[in-house]
């Protein structure tokens, strides 16, 4: 497992000049990735359902004096090939390249044994945490070729690592970012400048986590915003070079 150095600093303009998309980015861990990476000088592009949520992380990112961001509304789990195909064209037309991608949105979908497990809430977790993954990362992927210096970084889990009871389809889909993190990550190193990472929030105080460990005291949990340090590093040039691996926020 890959991590990054404890006394790692993020410098104010680490992200100048960058554009970076985030999906999830109106809530939790995307929110305050989103807000971290205005405050270091990117323009962010804030991908999410819910409109009022991005509007609400624009008018902050405004408000503190940070690049103006662009807004992608998109449901994932309704999104069609066409959706993801207008997304990567609005931010090629409006800044020729993509220097940044974090897939961040996730479902966690029933924590339920395999034997009962809901064939529709199965299908609709693989379709947000894989397929439009896989599918806007495919529609961005000549966005990210044009950039001197792309990241391409997917959120993963433990349970994406090592299975565990009663996590079914959402466990499932985490396995199968981390091979998708491998087979991209393979097929870039060569001959692009696309770096490939995944990275492993940990224990975090979110909704997702309320979710899973309802009986959980969450005032022990680290806040989101306390773990946008390795974020920053792998999303910013201070992790050229580096493709193929996976890091843990909490290490």
């Amino acid at each position: 497992m890959a991590s990054i150095a404890h006394n790692y600093e993020a410098a104010a303009d680490l992200l100048a000049g960058r554009v970076i998309l985030i999906t999830g980015a109106g809530d939790g861990i995307g929110r305050a990735v989103t807000l971290a990476c205005a405050a270091h000088g990117a323009t962010v592009v804030l991908l999410g359902r819910t409109v009022t949520k991005l509007e609400a992380v624009y008018d902050q990112i405004v408000a503190a004096g940070g690049e103006r961001p662009a807004i992608q509304p998109l449901d994932l789990a309704g999104a069609g090939w066409d959706d993801y195909l207008r997304v990567a064209a609005a931010i090629e037309s409006q800044y020729g390249r993509l220097d940044g991608l974090l897939h961040n949105a996730g479902i966690l979908g029933d924590m339920s044994p395999i034997e009962h497990y809901d064939i529709e809430v199965w299908q609709r977790v693989l379709r947000v945490n894989l397929t439009a993954v896989f599918a806007l990362t495919r529609a961005c992927l000549p966005a990210l070729k044009r950039s001197a210096d792309a990241s391409l970084l997917f959120t993963s889990s433990g349970v994406g690592r090592k299975g565990r009871a009663y996590w079914g389809a959402y466990s499932v889909s985490k396995f199968g970012v981390e091979a998708l993190t491998d087979i991209l990550a393979d097929e870039t190193e060569e001959n692009t400048r696309v770096r490939v990472n995944s990275i492993n929030p940990g224990k975090t105080r979110t909704n997702m986590r309320r979710a899973a460990y309802p009986f959980e005291d969450s005032s022990t949990l680290v806040r989101p915003e306390n773990i946008v340090l390795p974020y920053l590093y792998l999303l910013g040039p201070d992790s050229r070079g580096i493709t193929g691996q996976r890091f843990d926020c909490q290490a």
